[in-house]
């Protein structure tokens, strides 16, 4: 199998995906791996039922993480301890993958190759913000994940980024200031962004959810009007958390305070002395 967006790279990200040999797509969780395999869940998987087409195979997506479990209840060779965790989680074996999808690339293989799109509204929205990275210089801390990364998007699909670091989280900031290419979720759009969480989380009231949902980095695409967000993940070269030993201690609640990047950034760098 080939795809101009997947291809061999030495180095797995967070938020990127893997296409194993039996044509699963698994969507990579976090940097902490162990040595025989790429730990994630199944994103696309071949499916009679599904509504997307990858490989002339009709593929069904995936949205729910522990759904992954049952996908893959007759490959046992997907599970996998991860001490990280501190739990039996699904991954994909290494030697398994044949292609990998980076996030990264797949910004600047889009913006060099624009007929790779379908040139529905949601398609040039997404190709107008990524020729505004490229215009800025942030191709190397901002990413496209999601659909788009493996080519299966339609037009009704969201825009999925991930930004890397201080740097990259900067960068985001700015993208999503900038009102011709991203319009934040206000007046009637808030009852949107509430019901659109709503099919996902229980519990909370429509003014809590928004104050949450204040603090991400997220909208609506300016032509389109497709839901837009962007994940912060860590730097390249932060390994703050790859000696960490995880192990269940039952139900517990933790009460967190959020503070800036800057700061928390002080914080890791203390701990880690």
């Amino acid at each position: 199998m080939t795809s101009p967006l997947g291809r061999a790279l030495p180095t797995v990200r967070d938020r990127d995906y893997l296409l194993d040999r039996s044509g699963v797509i698994f969507k990579v969780i976090g940097d902490v791996h162990p040595n025989s395999h790429w730990l994630g869940y199944v994103k696309y998987y071949p499916d009679a039922r599904g509504d997307r087409t990858l490989f002339g195979k009709t593929y069904r997506q995936n949205t729910i993480v522990s759904k992954a479990f049952g996908i893959l209840a007759d490959r046992p060779e997907c599970y996998v301890y991860s001490s990280a965790i501190g739990c039996v989680i699904t991954g994909v074996p290494r030697e398994d993958v044949v292609l990998h999808y980076s996030c990264r690339n797949a910004l600047t293989t889009l913006h060099k190759s624009t007929d790779l799109l379908d040139g529905s509204p949601v398609s040039e929205d997404l190709l107008a913000i990524v020729d505004w990275i490229a215009r800025e210089g942030f191709t190397d801390v901002i990413g496209v994940t999601g659909s788009f990364l493996v080519g299966v998007a339609g037009p009704r699909s969201d825009i999925d980024l991930v930004c890397y670091g201080p740097r990259g989280y900067e960068a985001a900031e700015a993208l999503f200031t900038e009102r011709s290419l991203i319009c934040p979720y206000e007046g009637e759009n808030l009852t949107r962004l509430y019901l659109r969480r709503a099919r996902y989380m229980a519990g909370p009231s429509y003014d809590m959810l928004l104050r949450q949902e204040a603090r991400k980095l997220q909208g609506l695409t300016a032509g389109a009007g497709a839901h837009i967000n962007c994940e912060p993940l860590c730097a390249d070269e932060d390994r703050t958390f790859h000696d960490v030993v995880a192990r269940e201690a039952g139900q517990i609640s933790v009460l967190a305070e959020l503070t800036p990047w800057s700061a928390t950034e002080s914080y890791l760098a203390n701990l880690a002395r």
